[in-house]
């Protein structure tokens, strides 16, 4: 049955950033389909761990400075020793600076790139050692953004490293297809989520972020669970390099 093919049953993942937000969601989407869990960030995500033991999925917090690149292969190894092995990453985590271009520092220029590109690179690179050393391949699932695809204001390591992502998410596509691991990316368009609680309470910029979706509406987390069940099954392993808009319609105007 084409069902069975969306199964991630006895699958175990490693989803950055899952404490609240697009990244819980994907992680809740991800057990609902029989995944078993691995939470990396600076904090133990405890309602995330509630929520998917609660679905009979084990989960593990490994707490972890991801802009630290030393902590990487660390998080992979402590994550295959105790889970037994890993399916599937989930590269969620992601920081953001908002500065006019002619103001911008290079402190935020680093901090956003060293976290959004920089970590995603190597963190795929020690989970795709483990694939190949498991000898199953394996799914990466990259967070890209609407600025993937634009140019945005007042975000220019953002822009930088989303749109690098995009080629990024190529590139170990193509390189690591031979390896039976397929790398795609997911582009959330406009959400409900803590980011733009700012602009959803703007009432001008509320107004012509909405006129602008075709949708009528921002996303939530649960939008993207789909995508992300998708891309981690067996249902997409002829998929490679990707890079998957959920926006409700916005790229499209």
């Amino acid at each position: 049955m084409i069902l069975d093919a969306f199964s991630l049953a006895n699958k175990v993942a490693i989803v950055t950033g899952c404490d609240t937000g697009l990244g819980q969601g994907m992680a809740l989407g991800l057990a609902q389909a029989g995944c078993d869990i691995v939470g990396v960030g600076r904090k133990t995500p405890e309602e995330t761990r509630q929520r998917v033991t609660a679905l009979g999925r084990r989960f593990l917090a490994v707490q972890a400075d991801l802009s630290r690149q030393d902590a990487l292969s660390g998080i992979v190894e402590q994550a295959a020793s105790q889970m037994g092995r890993v399916d599937i990453l989930l590269n969620n985590a992601g920081t953001i600076r908002r500065c006019d271009a002619l103001e911008f520092s290079e402190k935020d220029w680093d901090e956003v790139m060293d976290l959004n590109l920089k970590t995603v690179f190597f963190l795929s690179q020690a989970v795709a050692r483990q694939f190949i050393a498991q000898g199953s391949g394996g799914k990466i699932i990259n967070i890209a953004s609407m600025l993937s695809f634009q140019g945005g204001i007042r975000v220019p390591s953002y822009t930088a490293s989303k749109s690098g992502l995009m080629g990024l998410t190529r590139l170990m596509a193509n390189e690591w297809a031979v390896h039976n691991i397929n790398v795609n990316a997911i582009a959330p368009g406009y959400m409900a989520t803590n980011n733009t609680q700012a602009l959803r309470e703007d009432e001008d910029r509320n107004k012509a972020i909405l006129e602008r979706i075709p949708a009528g509406r921002w996303g939530n987390p649960e939008d993207l669970q789909g995508p992300a069940v998708f891309l981690a099954s067996a249902a997409a392993d002829y998929i490679n390099g990707y890079t998957l808009a959920v926006d409700g319609g916005w790229l499209a105007r």
